[in-house]
């Protein structure tokens, strides 16, 4: 199952052993253990350790990355910069964690004494991360969670077994104790149970509809908390400009980071009618031309975008590319003709395809936006201030980033609503995810 699968050339260069129940049981059994050191070191202990991780990932960026490239075919200037990326995540929190941990004095209004919020770990917690940012995803989740002294096994997605045993590796050259974070090979039905387990108090899954269902059902049953970073079909919104080129850029480049492969990818094109035609033109243009060459994850994911895109033009939708498919390799494109009303407009792409679509004015590109099931990011063009803290405020979702594209920041909180999931990673609220908030009253 875990098997390190070249998407460049379709050959398996690598497998691992699944691991057995009894390998399963033990990985919760050492994360348990180690509870203690969570609850009875310091936060300031805990950031040390934080500031190394972030040192080694630095120091072992080239080896990360070149793992990740060799596991899911992103170009390697992308994998360096996701490394450089959880550097400065470990490091936020190693900087910040005593100041988000720090006892919250409360004015007591209700009588004498005083109270204080104080901010403690649960213990156990399950990380379910998938192959497209095999390092990133982590580092959201390890990071604040490590912060507090909760302690954490990690499923990996069965395409990194090397970058998760290269992970796992620099935790414990960093300091950690045993069963800090444990990596395992483990299989859905493994996880169940490991889920089930009265010993894990949380899981934060990072991937697919149907997994994160499937997930936040098992965890309810066991009222265990959920936080689910799901899918997206992020509306890239252009209302007004002054410079079409720069905005026709950052829409190329909004579409084509890891090759469309990001949940928070620009993957949905409003523009307003004014500039459709000019936009479309230039756009097609500059995303054909500045298309990686990488491949996608794996000739499955290909497979996958090409029959969305089959479909969409037997509805009626044009398709503008050159170039063909083989392989896991899939041509940049564009489709334009759409409306909300095509099953694609409401399908997430999960590629260097993306979707144009006109719009009248800004109440009807507002309309466009929020007529899908995803909520996570979002973007805003527009030369009127005004307006776009209107229409900022008026999409639906997570995230709104105006007149930019990759702006996130270890410092910002990252997540969505509807079916793109809930809670919040990064930031102050992603340390608040998985702590117990003690009321701590003393009355005489």
């Amino acid at each position: 199952m875990y098997a390190v699968t070249d998407p460049t050339t379709g050959e398996v260069v690598e497998t691992c052993p699944t691991a057995t129940d009894a390998e399963v049981a033990a990985a919760v059994d050492a994360a348990h253990a180690a509870t203690d050191w969570g609850r009875t070191g310091t936060v300031a202990d805990r950031a040390a350790l934080l500031r190394r991780l972030g040192d080694l990932h630095e120091q072992h960026r080239d080896a990360l990355a070149a793992s990740i490239v060799r596991e899911m075919g992103k170009p390697l200037a992308e994998a360096a910069d996701e490394i450089g990326f959880c550097t400065e995540i470990y490091h936020y929190y190693a900087d910040h964690a005593e100041e988000f941990l720090a006892d919250e004095p409360l004015a007591v209004t209700s009588g004498p004494g005083t109270a204080v919020v104080r901010r403690s770990p649960v213990g156990v917690l399950l990380g379910i991360m998938p192959w497209n940012f095999p390092a990133y995803q982590v580092a959201r989740f390890a990071a604040p969670n490590l912060a507090v002294g909760n302690t954490l096994v990690l499923k990996h997605a069965p395409q990194c077994p090397g970058t998760a045993a290269l992970l796992e590796r620099l935790f414990a050259e960093a300091g950690f104790p045993p069963g800090a974070y444990v990596n395992v090979y483990a299989t859905n039905e493994q996880i169940a149970d490991v889920i089930a387990d009265p010993r894990v108090r949380g899981v934060s899954l990072t991937g697919s509809e149907r997994a994160g269902a499937a997930v936040a059902e098992i965890a309810g049953r066991h009222l265990k908390k959920v936080v689910l970073e799901l899918g997206g079909s992020d509306p890239f919104v252009v209302l007004s400009t002054d410079d079409l080129d720069a905005v026709v850029a950052a829409a190329v480049a909004a579409r084509l980071d890891n090759t469309g492969q990001a949940c928070n990818a620009a993957k949905r094109f409003v523009v307003v009618e004014g500039l459709y035609d000019a936009f479309v033109e230039k756009f097609t243009a500059r995303l054909t031309a500045a298309a990686t060459g990488a491949p996608l994850a794996s000739a499955g994911a290909a497979e996958t975008l090409a029959r969305q895109v089959d479909a969409a033009v037997a509805e009626g939708a044009t398709l503008h590319s050159v170039g063909e498919r083989h392989g896991a390799f899939f041509p940049a494109g564009v489709l334009t003709g759409l409306t909300t009303r095509h099953a694609a407009a409401r399908q997430e792409l999960f590629g260097p395809v993306a979707m144009v679509f006109p719009a009248a004015d800004e109440d009807d590109a507002v309309r466009i936006a929020n007529d899908t099931p995803y909520g996570l990011g979002s973007y805003v063009f527009t030369t009127d201030p005004a307006q776009a803290a209107r229409v900022a405020d008026r999409i639906e979702a997570g995230m709104v980033f105006v007149n930019g594209v990759g702006a996130e920041g270890a410092e910002l909180p990252f997540g969505g609503v509807k079916r793109s999931g809930f809670g919040r990673e990064l930031g102050r609220l992603g340390i608040e995810e998985f702590v117990n908030k003690k009321l701590i009253r003393t009355v005489g």
